[in-house]
């Protein structure tokens, strides 16, 4: 479940019944979505999905949709996702494991399980960018319901200079406007605070930190203030 809000409500955003619709409009917009089981209602920015889709892979993109909307600053994802009819774990776990076998960047690391069509990712991995991908090659599977992902990254030397270089690579950054993020570093953990025009520009700053070679954990505290 996703919640974030804003610091305030500048007047241009769209009322909560406005925001509403133009989140219901984008639903039955995008074709990879059965918008006909979905309740939308929204409340200062932040939009609660309730309902049931078919599996992980559209409650992700309908995530992404919602994100989409101009004046959403989180969502409240309540979403239910069943399995086919007749899917059994065994054969679920059959598709995981080839699939993570067949992509690339994902190390043989990395061990699925499954219960009841949750799908649990454990083991280690190198790279945050891997762990990720192990996420969205099991999501995009049909008959997944969830995905919980418990893989660890491998421990790391802290950097005197990680903040320094974080902060380096978000000024490189064209989609991210750096001077409204605080970067703070303990050990190989970083936080990251302060505010942002769009999901997308935190997400970037986010992906921004996770590609340090000195971090293991990011603890993303960013606010959305379009």
């Amino acid at each position: 479940m996703t919640s974030t809000r804003a610091l305030h409500r500048p007047a241009e955003w769209p009322d909560d019944a406005e925001l509403q619709r133009a989140v219901r409009d984008e639903l039955d917009w995008s074709p990879q979505i059965d918008a006909s089981g979905i309740g939308v209602s929204a409340e200062a920015g932040v939009v609660r999905l309730d309902g049931a889709v078919r599996d992980a892979a559209e409650d992700a993109q309908v995530r992404k949709a919602v994100f989409r909307v101009r004046g959403v600053v989180g969502v409240v994802d309540r979403l239910r996702t069943a399995p086919p009819t007749g899917l059994t774990d065994e054969v679920l776990l059959d598709r995981v494991v080839a699939a993570l076998r067949r992509t690339a960047g994902v190390p043989a690391d990395v061990h699925p399980a499954v219960r009841d069509g949750v799908i649990i990712l454990t083991g280690t991995t190198a790279w945050h960018a891997e762990r990720e991908a192990a996420t969205r090659t099991v999501e995009r599977l049909g008959g997944v319901r969830r995905v919980e992902n418990r893989i660890v990254l491998t421990p790391r030397p802290s950097s005197a200079d990680a903040a320094d270089r974080i902060r380096a690579a978000l000024v490189r950054s064209a989609a991210v406007d750096a001077g409204t993020i605080a970067v703070r570093v303990d050990g190989t953990e970083v936080v990251l605070e302060g505010s942002v025009r769009s999901d997308a520009e935190r997400r970037q700053a986010v992906v921004a930190a996770w590609a340090s070679p000195n971090v293991t954990m990011v603890h993303d505290r960013i606010r959305i203030v379009p």
